[in-house]
C-alpha cells in the first residue's frame, strides 16, 4: 500500500492554533480601527442597531428606557457613554450587549426579575462580556477553528482518496475511506467541544464580573443567585418534559448541571464581597407595572402555561398588582384546559374581581364560566359589569348578545 501523504504533526499543530484567542480589555471611549477584525464586527452591529430602532417590538416608552439606562450606567461606570440600551417587547429571559455597545434587554427578563438588583446583575453580566471583549474572542476563535477544520478536512480527504487509489482491493479502499471519514468526524466534534467549553468559560467569567459590578454599584450581591434560582424554578414548572430537563443540559457533550454550578460559583464569590446592598423592589415594580398586562399576554402566547404560572406566582409574592396577576393566572388555566384547570381559572378570576386593578375582561370570563355552569343570574351580573367597565370594547356586541340571550331565556 502507498504511504498516506498526511503529516499528523502538521495537523496537530494546526489544531493547536484553534485555542481561545485572547483580546485586551476594552477601554472606555475607545473604538477600533474600521479595517480591523473588531472594527468589522462593530460595523455589522451598527447596522443591526439601526434596524432595531425601526422594529415594531421596540418598546419606545421613554421612562422605562431611561430607567434601564440608569441601571446600566450604575453598573458600567465610565463606560456609560459607550452604551445604548433598548427595551424589546419579547417574552423571553434575555439580554445582550454587542461589541459596539448596542444593548438589548427583553421584556421577558424584566417580567421575571424580582427587583432592580437582579436586573443590575444581568446587565453587569452582559457588560462583563463587553468589557472583556468576549465577542471578539469568540468570533476570532470560531473563524480560526472553521479555517483549521476546513483545511484538515481537505487534507484528510485528499489523503483518503490517494490511499484508496493505491489500494489493492475495493474493500481495502473502502476501509481507508471510512477511516478518513471517522477522522473528519473527530475533528468536527473536537471543534464543537472546544467551542462549547470556551463559551462556558466566558459565561462563568461574565457571571462573576456581573456580580462584582452590581455589588460595586451598591446592589445586593445575593440577587445574582436568586435570579438563577428563579429561572430554575420556572424551568421545573414547565408543562413540557423536554424543558424541565433542559436546565441540566449544558451541551451535547455532557449533562453537567450548569446552572447549579453557576449558583455555587456566585455563592463562593459573594462571601468575599460586601454583603447587603439595595434591592430596589419598589422602583422595579413601579417601572414595569404599566406593562404587566401586555407582557403577561405575550408570555401566554408561548403556550407553556406552567412556566407562566410560575412567573405569576413570583410576581404575586409581594401582594401587589393582584387584580392583573390573578386575571392572567385565570387565563393560563383557562387556556391550558388540563384536569381541574377550569375550576382553578374560576377561582383566579373571582380573586381578581375583588381587586381595584382587575382588568375589565375578568368579568367577561366570569360571565362565560357562570353561563356554562348554568348560573344565569351570576352570568348576567358579570356581563353587565364588563359592559359598564368596557363599553367600547371590540367584543362588546358579542357580550351584549350573550346578555340578551340570557334575558330572553329567563
Amino acid at each position: 500500500m502507498r504511504a498516506v501523504p498526511v503529516s499528523l504533526a502538521a495537523l496537530a499543530a494546526a489544531l493547536a492554533l484553534s485555542g481561545p484567542v485572547q483580546a485586551a480589555e476594552r477601554l472606555a471611549g475607545s473604538r477600533p480601527d474600521i479595517a480591523s477584525v473588531e472594527g468589522g464586527l462593530w460595523g455589522e452591529m451598527d447596522k443591526v442597531e439601526a434596524e432595531a430602532r425601526t422594529r415594531g417590538d421596540l418598546n419606545r416608552d421613554p421612562a422605562l428606557n431611561a430607567y434601564m439606562h440608569e441601571i446600566m450606567c450604575k453598573v458600567a461606570g465610565p463606560h456609560c457613554a459607550d452604551l445604548r440600551v433598548y427595551v424589546m417587547d419579547r417574552p423571553y429571559f434575555n439580554a445582550s450587549m454587542a461589541p459596539n455597545g448596542y444593548t438589548e434587554i427583553w421584556s421577558g427578563l424584566l417580567l421575571r426579575a424580582s427587583d432592580e438588583a437582579e436586573v443590575a446583575y444581568v446587565l453587569g453580566h452582559e457588560f462583563g462580556h463587553f468589557v472583556e471583549t468576549h465577542s471578539l474572542e469568540r468570533y476570532a476563535a470560531r473563524k480560526m477553528r472553521a479555517n483549521v477544520a476546513m483545511a484538515a478536512s481537505v487534507v484528510v480527504a485528499v489523503a483518503g482518496a490517494s490511499s484508496a487509489a493505491g489500494a489493492t482491493t475495493s474493500g481495502e479502499a473502502q476501509s481507508i475511506i471510512d477511516a478518513t471519514r471517522g477522522t473528519i468526524d473527530l475533528i468536527y466534534y473536537a471543534q464543537m467541544a472546544a467551542l462549547f467549553r470556551f463559551t462556558r468559560e466566558q459565561e462563568s467569567e461574565a457571571d462573576l464580573l456581573g456580580q462584582r459590578r452590581a455589588g460595586q454599584a451598591g446592589y445586593d450581591v445575593a440577587a445574582a443567585m436568586e435570579s438563577w434560582r428563579g429561572l430554575i424554578a420556572e424551568t421545573q414548572a414547565s408543562d413540557f418534559k423536554r424543558v424541565r430537563r433542559s436546565e441540566s443540559r449544558s451541551s451535547i457533550f455532557d449533562s453537567h448541571p450548569l446552572s447549579a454550578d453557576r449558583i455555587a460559583a456566585l455563592e463562593t464569590q459573594a462571601r468575599t464581597l460586601t454583603p447587603g446592598g439595595e434591592r430596589g423592589r419598589a422602583r422595579h415594580r413601579a417601572a414595569i407595572r404599566p406593562f404587566l398586562s401586555a407582557w403577561l399576554r405575550d408570555d401566554l402566547r408561548r403556550r407553556d402555561f406552567g412556566q407562566t404560572l410560575a412567573v405569576i406566582d413570583r410576581l404575586a409574592a409581594g401582594g401587589e398588582d393582584l387584580g392583573v396577576l390573578n386575571y392572567y393566572r385565570g387565563e393560563a388555566y383557562r387556556l391550558r384546559r388540563g384536569e381541574g384547570d377550569l375550576a382553578k381559572a374560576r377561582e383566579a378570576y373571582l380573586a381578581a374581581s375583588g381587586q381595584p386593578d382587575a382588568p375589565a375582561a375578568t368579568w367577561r370570563e366570569l360571565g362565560d364560566i357562570h353561563r356554562r355552569d348554568g348560573a344565569r343570574a351570576a352570568a348576567k351580573a358579570a356581563y353587565e359589569t364588563y359592559l359598564a367597565k368596557a363599553p367600547q370594547a371590540e367584543d362588546a356586541w358579542m357580550v351584549q348578545d350573550s346578555l340578551s340571550s340570557l334575558e330572553r331565556s329567563s
